[in-house]
C-alpha cells in the first residue's frame, strides 16, 4: 500500500478529505495520512480506539512515536491522558489499550537505529520558551541530531520569517488556524513539506502546532526503495 508515498511532494489533509477506515482490530479506526507497505508499515495515522478496545501485543519493528489527541491511552506500562508525548524505540513492544476511548496521532518506523530513547513527555513536565519572533513560544518534545519535535503556540496576529526546511516538515495542528500563503489551515489539518520548501507562516487567530522536522530525506528514501 502506498498512500502519499512521494516525500518530495508537499500534501495537505484537512478535516474531512480522509475517512476513518477499520484496523484489524474491533472498535480501532484509522485516518492513514501517509503510508509505505502492508500491514507493517512506514506509517503516519490519526487513530482512534472506542471505549474497551484495544490492540494485540506487538513489538515496534521500526519505533513508534506518538501525541494523544483526546481521551486516556494506555498500556501496561502506564496512562497517557491527552497532550502526552511518547517515543517507543526500535525493538519496545506493548498491548495498547483504551478504557474510555483515545484518539492519537501516530508515526511508525520512521526511527533512526541509532535513537534509542524511550520518551514520555506528560503535559506538566516541562513548559513553553519563547520562541524566534514575538508572540511564539515552543514546547521541546525530542531532538536526535537534525530531527527536532516540539509543540509551537502562536498568539494572534504572530508572523514568522519566510525560511527553507532543511530535511522537510510536518506540521499536525491541533488548536485554531495555522496559514501560509498557500493557505489556511484549521484544527485537524496535516501538513507534509518536502526538503527544500519554504514558506512564510502565519496565524491571523492564533493556533498550536504539532511540528516534526529534519526527518523527510535519506530515511524515507531508504524505506520506499526497500517497499518498492
Amino acid at each position: 500500500m502506498r498512500i502519499n508515498a512521494d516525500f518530495s511532494e508537499r500534501v495537505v489533509i484537512r478535516p474531512g478529505d480522509v475517512d476513518w477506515v477499520p484496523s484489524p482490530m474491533a472498535g480501532v479506526e484509522r485516518r492513514m495520512l501517509d503510508r509505505v507497505g502492508g500491514e507493517v508499515a512506514r506509517a503516519t495515522s490519526l487513530v482512534r480506539y472506542a471505549p474497551d478496545s484495544y490492540f494485540s501485543a506487538h513489538t515496534h519493528g521500526g519505533g513508534e512515536e506518538y501525541l494523544v489527541l483526546e481521551g486516556v491511552f494506555s498500556d501496561e506500562h502506564g496512562d497517557y491522558p491527552a497532550g502526552t508525548y511518547v517515543r517507543n524505540p526500535i525493538g519496545s513492544s506493548h498491548t495498547p489499550h483504551s478504557k474510555d476511548g483515545c484518539t492519537i496521532f501516530v508515526k511508525l518506523h520512521q526511527f533512526d537505529p541509532q535513537d534509542t530513547v524511550q520518551k514520555v513527555v506528560r503535559p506538566s513536565a516541562g513548559h513553553f520558551l519563547p520562541g524566534l519572533v514575538e508572540g511564539l513560544s515552543v514546547f521541546p518534545l525530542h531532538d536526535f541530531e537534525v530531527e527536532h519535535v516540539a509543540l509551537v503556540r502562536w498568539e494572534p496576529g504572530t508572523r514568522f520569517n519566510r525560511h527553507r526546511h532543511w530535511g522537510g516538515e510536518e506540521i499536525l495542528v491541533l488548536e485554531g488556524t495555522f496559514e501560509d500563503e498557500h493557505g489556511r489551515y484549521p484544527a485537524g489539518s496535516w501538513l507534509r513539506s518536502p526538503h527544500g520548501s519554504e514558506h512564510t507562516p502565519f496565524s491571523t487567530e492564533g493556533c498550536l502546532i504539532f511540528v516534526k522536522t529534519g526527518h523527510l530525506t535519506r530515511a524515507a528514501e531508504l524505506w520506499t526503495e526497500a517497499a518498492a
